[in-house]
């Protein structure tokens, strides 16, 4: 990893990386998580200036992190350095819908939702109650 990157991700390119991660967490990206993440994208007011083609770079990164042995540590440093705090609560918010997309979640995926919340430090109460969100947005009938 390049200084030069550090420095050039944006508070959405840390969100769409922390989405993708979510994603990955399992190794299996569904059709309805890319789907999630690209109508986040789309729809969110916090990325309506964000260039869409950048998804793909952050894509790019997330996997070539997740290849290396620290690769999690190392972007939730990332995501540190250049996420301003109050955009948390979001960060783990989009990262519980796109857990939460195809339905079912995993031990995998739970273990990285508990690992962003302690990252973020998130509030146990806050986390639940957008743990809880999330669940109720994906319920199928």
């Amino acid at each position: 990893m390049t200084d030069d990157l550090e420095h050039q991700l944006s508070p959405q390119d840390c969100l769409v990386a922390i989405m993708i991660a979510s994603s990955l967490s399992d190794e299996k990206v569904r059709t309805s998580e890319l789907v999630k993440i690209e109508t986040a994208v789309n729809n969110l007011p916090v990325f309506a200036e964000y260039d869409s083609d950048r998804i793909n770079v952050m894509a790019q990164m997330v996997f070539d992190l997740f290849e290396q042995e620290d690769g999690l540590d190392a972007l939730f440093g990332l995501v540190r350095d250049n996420l301003p705090e109050r955009l948390n609560e979001t960060a783990y918010a989009l990262a519980c819908d796109v857990a939460a997309a195809d339905g079912s979640l995993n031990q995998t995926e739970l273990r990285l939702l508990e690992e962003i919340r302690y990252e973020l430090e998130l509030d146990r109460l806050h986390a639940a109650a957008i743990e809880r969100g999330a669940r109720a947005r994906h319920m199928k009938a």
